[in-house]
Order: structure tokens, then C-alpha cells, then sequence
């Protein structure tokens, strides 16, 4: 059962960030990778009940999305769509982030490949005619697969980004699995709003580029913030919900929250009981020692 750590949760909110500069979001977002399918490999969620926890998800507090054209299901919905479907017109202070670079061909059940630079803007306005938007909030690149990031150069690609938010069809811009290399040479073609990089706090392996993102008030919101595909096997998780009478993913989450001022946690989900479970951590105050404990 989900826990209200504290009855009305005001106290320990998750807080807010200035995105890109006048852009105040919630640190506690919604990932719409989940929505087509819980996983890689299984048959599709039901639309319906995809379309009820999005609404949902926003009469709580999300006002930070995050979604790819390339989020679909080849027998079921696509996550764009359902965004569109379920909350357009959209309210004034949401904001949708999407990324690009992935290539994923007809029949394939996820990216096989990346886009090069020609093939960018097609994808970009593919964002837009899907969520039917004139311009996306965030765009991130995502250069690479699924492996840990390569330094090959992402200036040309990013390139034809920064035209395209020149052109006002971009808002603002990210880079996705990444190093500081790649993120230094983005920068100096454009202005990066934030990164989205693997990590949680079990394996937070992302550390330099962490301490790049709060030195300069670069947005972090880490792909996976609940390890993945499953949920780690952790003892020291796993004692910590305990003392709380939480869940592990509210641990998960809240300690992310916890660990720096510039992070953007982004579950996702398609089960409306699993949106309460992941919004209530936003309400759990974890103590210095519960965060010495996760940090050993």
C-alpha cells in the first residue's frame, strides 16, 4: 500500500527547477516509455487505462513529461499519441521533452540504429505532428545505443538542432547518453538544458557529469531512476523503505530527489496504482542517515 508520509505531503514536496531559464518544473515528472508496454517483449498495455493514468498523472502534479516518437508498441499504442490523446490542448505550464537519434525501422520492436544528421528534422517534426505541437519544449540527442556512451563527435547532428530551435520549433535543448566531452562540444554550438543519462542510486556511475550539470544549473533527469527493467535487489534499499514503511521504488526515487538540487526524476508507468506509488515518494523525507546508508 502506497504511504502518505505525513497528511497533506506539503512538507516535503519535491521541489521545482528552472528549466533552460523561465521554465519552472516539478523535479517530479512522468516517463511515457511504459505506457505502450510494461516491458521489451510482452503485449501491449490497454490504451484506455494508458490514457486515465496520464490525466492522472498531471491532477497530481506532473508537469514535466517525457516521450519519443520512437515509444511505441508494433501491435499497440504509441506513446505520442496517447499523450495527444489524453491531455491535448494542453495545459500552459506542461512541459513535453522528446528525443531524437534513434532509428527504429518498420518491424523493428525498438531502435536498431541512429539517425545522422539528415534525418533529424523529419524526426523532430514527426514530435510535432504526433503530440501536435508548433514547437517541443526540450529535444534531447541521443547519439549511441544501449551500450555506455562513446565520445564520437554529436556536433553536426546538434548542429541541426540548434537550427531548428533557431527556426522556433525547439524550445530548448538536450543531449541524452553522454559523456563531458560530448556534452562540452554541444556546448559550444548551443546552449544544453539538460541531460538524460543513465543512473540511480544504486549504480550512480554518472558522477562527473552530475557535478558538471549543478555547476552550471544543467537539468539532470536519468533514464531508468528505478534501475531499469526490474527493480534492483538492494539491502540497502530495502532497509531504508523499511524504516519508512515505504515502497523500494519510493526509496529509489526519493533518494534521487535527495541526492542533488538539479535532478528530474521521470518514472513511468502504464498501472494507475503503480502513478500513486511513484508520486507519493515526492512526500518522503529521507534522513542524513538514510542517505549515508544508500550512499555506502
Amino acid at each position: 500500500m502506497t504511504q502518505d508520509f505525513g497528511a497533506s505531503g506539503a512538507e516535503h514536496a519535491p521541489g521545482r527547477f528552472d528549466l533552460g531559464g523561465g521554465r519552472s518544473v516539478s523535479r517530479l515528472g512522468f516517463g511515457a516509455m511504459r505506457l505502450p508496454a510494461s516491458r521489451r517483449g510482452v503485449p501491449p498495455n490497454d490504451r484506455e487505462t494508458g490514457l486515465k493514468v496520464l490525466r492522472r498523472a498531471v491532477e497530481l502534479g506532473v508537469d514535466h513529461i517525457d516521450t519519443a516518437a520512437f515509444y511505441y508498441h508494433q501491435d499497440g499504442p504509441a506513446a505520442n499519441e496517447m499523450i495527444r490523446a489524453a491531455l491535448a490542448p494542453y495545459p500552459d505550464d506542461l512541459v513535453i521533452a522528446t528525443k531524437v537519434g534513434p532509428y527504429r525501422g518498420p518491424g523493428d520492436p525498438f531502435p536498431s540504429g541512429q539517425l545522422d544528421a539528415s534525418g533529424l528534422r523529419a524526426e523532430v517534426e514527426r514530435n510535432l505532428t504526433e503530440l501536435g505541437l508548433d514547437r517541443l519544449d526540450l529535444v534531447y540527442l541521443r547519439p549511441g545505443g544501449l551500450e555506455t556512451p562513446r565520445d564520437e563527435p554529436v556536433g553536426e547532428r546538434f548542429a541541426v538542432l540548434a537550427g531548428l530551435q533557431e527556426e522556433g520549433l525547439i524550445r530548448h535543448l538536450g543531449l541524452s547518453h553522454v559523456s563531458p566531452a560530448q556534452l562540452e562540444e554541444a556546448r559550444r554550438i548551443a546552449p544544453v538544458a539538460a541531460i538524460q543519462n543513465r543512473f540511480d542510486i544504486t549504480r550512480p556511475q554518472d558522477a562527473e557529469l552530475l557535478a558538471i550539470c549543478e555547476r552550471d544549473r544543467i537539468a539532470y533527469a536519468p533514464y531508468f531512476p528505478l534501475g531499469g527493467f526490474g527493480i534492483p535487489d538492494d539491502a540497502r534499499v530495502s532497509a531504508v523503505a523499511a524504516r519508512h514503511g515505504a515502497t523500494v521504488p519510493q526509496v529509489l526515487l526519493a533518494g534521487l530527489l535527495a541526492l542533488s538540487p538539479v535532478m528530474l526524476a521521470i518514472p513511468g508507468t502504464g498501472s494507475p496504482d503503480h502513478l500513486a506509488e511513484n508520486m507519493a515518494a515526492g512526500r518522503l523525507a529521507l534522513t542524513g542517515a538514510d542517505l549515508a546508508e544508500l550512499r555506502q
